[in-house]
């Protein structure tokens, strides 16, 4: 089996840009992208805010578990794709002939 032992010598400048790169390329890779699930939590506020409701139709909504939440004390929060596919289950798609 033949070995190939070739070095490349690059200043500390180069090399410390393409690491710097390498960097940046793999927390691109790991952020969320635009569309996908992510796991960050809403409160109350911010849910009522995104569905455009009253704090009576949340307060509904948490009676027939319509969407699920975490409630610690009175802080109540709710997981944006557990929202997301909320909003997804109660789409209404264009009305086809």
């Amino acid at each position: 089996m033949e070995t190939n032992n070739n070095f490349i010598i690059l200043p500390s400048s180069i090399w410390e840009g393409v690491c710097r790169d390498i960097a940046e390329i793999k927390q691109q890779l790991q952020a969320p992208k635009i569309g996908e699930e992510s796991n960050d939590w809403l409160n109350s506020e911010e849910v009522k805010r995104t569905l455009g409701i009253s704090s009576k139709t949340w307060q509904t909504y948490r009676d027939e578990r319509r969407i699920p939440f975490s409630q610690f004390g009175r802080k109540i929060y709710v997981k944006k794709s557990d929202l997301n596919a909320f909003m997804e289950s109660n789409k209404i798609d264009k009305y086809h002939d």
